[in-house]
Parts: structure tokens; sequence; C-alpha cells
């Protein structure tokens, strides 16, 4: 059986983010034929600009992003909501990996958002936005790999959403269903 490689960036910065913790709960409950990576280093990327996105001189963070991507089988984002949509960091990215248009890191992957937030709806319009702008720089959205965990100060209060047995549940299953959409020759 081949392994599917997941790239996964947490569109919190902030530390001990439950965010953080939900990509963590990716890892340690992934099936046994899915490799889950995080993405470490979404602050250094600087804000997407045609200026600086010339070949040799891309800038080194957002390099590194591209290459992770391009390395992947498929994409997972874990993010809270930021004023009702993603934060800009998440957006950042996906304004990075777009690039270049038809043939960008993303093109053709399986992509999936996760992620947990305060209010009772869990960042489903973050989520919704995040979705539709990787479908939009070419991802494979998997509509099917959907969590939106609400209430997440409250419910992860005391526990790390790993703890959790409907949530650690719901991400083996949404990284299961990634990992299906991914084609079987690009996991390797």
């Amino acid at each position: 059986m081949s392994e599917t490689t997941v790239l996964t960036l947490v569109g919190s910065l902030r530390s001990g983010s439950i965010n953080q913790k939900l990509a963590e709960t990716a890892e340690a409950v992934a099936p046994s034929d899915v490799q889950v990576e995080i993405f470490e280093g979404l602050a250094e990327i600087p804000f997407y600009n045609e200026d600086i996105d010339v070949e040799g001189q891309v800038p080194a963070a957002a390099a590194k992003l591209r290459e992770a991507a391009a390395d992947a089988d498929s994409l997972l984002l874990i993010s809270p909501e930021y004023n009702g949509t993603m934060p800009a960091v998440l957006k950042n990215a996906i304004d990075w990996l777009s690039r270049p248009f038809g043939a960008g890191a993303v093109s053709g992957k399986p992509a999936a958002v996760i992620g947990t937030a305060f209010g009772q709806y869990g960042g489903v319009w973050a989520h919704d936005d995040a979705r539709k702008s990787l479908g939009i720089a070419g991802a494979q959205v998997v509509e099917e790999a959907k969590l939106s965990v609400g209430g997440s100060l409250v419910r992860f209060a005391e526990i790390h959403p790993t703890d959790d047995a409907e949530v650690a549940a719901d991400v083996t299953r949404v990284l299961r269903t990634l990992a299906e959409a991914a084609p079987a020759e690009s996991a390797a």
C-alpha cells in the first residue's frame, strides 16, 4: 500500500493555538498509510506580490512552501475564523501556491479545509472562503472532507483535541477521504 503525504497549513500563528493542536491531532490519528506534514514558516512568507515572484528571485520562504506543496499528494488547511473569514496568512499561502497561473503547486491536488473557532459554527464561513479560494487556485477541493468544530475555547479548555474521541474520529475520517481522493500514481 502506498503512502499519501498531506501537507498541512495552520492559519493561526498564536502559540497555544487550538487549530495548531488540531494539526497535531491530525498527525496523531492519521491512518497508517497517511503521512501528515505540518508546514512551519507561514509567518515568514511575504505578502504575495508579482514584483517579487520572479524566477530566481522568489523569497526563500515562499519557495519552500511551493516545494513542500509540490512534493505532497494533497493539502489540508486548518483554519480559525477571523472577522468572518480565513486568516490573511492562509490566503497569502494560497496566493503563492496558485502561481504561476494554471500550473501552481496546488493545481489538481486534492485539498480540504477543517478547523475550530469559538463560535457555535466552528469557523464555517472561513472554511467556505478557504475552499472557494483553493478551488479558484486550481486545487481539487474535496467537499466531503469537512470539519468545523464549534465552541473551541470551552470544548478544549481542559483537553487536547486528540483526547476528544469525536474530534479525533472526525479528523481521521477527513484524512481518509482526502487520501482516497489522491491519484494513485501520485501517492508514493
